[in-house]
């Protein structure tokens, strides 16, 4: 793909598609294209992760532990580490390669610096996250509240 195909994809990916164009830009150039064969496997659950990729075509399976009975499967467009962007953490899932299958790696390292050169980029991204935490507390207290006003009564 061409550098303007991929800021393209970068900016349909939700969280990417904040940060505008220059922003995308300089991580298109600094990203990394891998190709994974079917049945590859990208990372496993527990893994240290210190990226993000974006599939750019083909599909990867998503799934939680060995144990697991159910599992995702992610298209292109599709951002997999999104925290580990930002912060040192662990992979929650094993990616496997459904069918041949092209992912572009950012490095935690170029995202930082790439926010550093676009504060403004930094900013919404920031504001997003925080919107979306709070999206999220609201939602888990309802579901508290749910469990226990269920469970009075009954």
């Amino acid at each position: 793909m061409a550098l303007e195909d991929d800021i393209r994809l970068f900016s349909k990916v939700p969280t990417l598609g904040l940060l505008g164009d220059q922003a995308l830009r300089i991580l298109a150039i600094g990203a990394e294209m891998r190709f994974l064969p079917k049945n590859t496997v990208l990372f496993h659950a527990g893994d240290l992760a210190d990226c993000g990729y974006i599939i750019q075509d083909g599909s990867l399976e998503l799934m939680p532990s060995a144990a697991a009975n159910e599992s995702v499967n992610a298209g292109p467009g599709t951002l997999l580490g999104e925290i580990a962007l930002l912060v040192d953490t662990i992979r929650p899932a094993t990616a496997t390669a459904r069918e041949p299958s092209n992912v572009l790696r950012i490095s935690r390292s170029l995202f930082l610096k790439m926010l550093e050169g676009y504060p403004d980029a930094a900013r919404r991204l920031r504001d997003n996250f925080a919107a979306r935490t709070d999206q999220w507390a609201r939602e888990l207290n309802n579901v508290r509240m749910a469990f226990e006003n269920g469970g009075r009564g009954r």
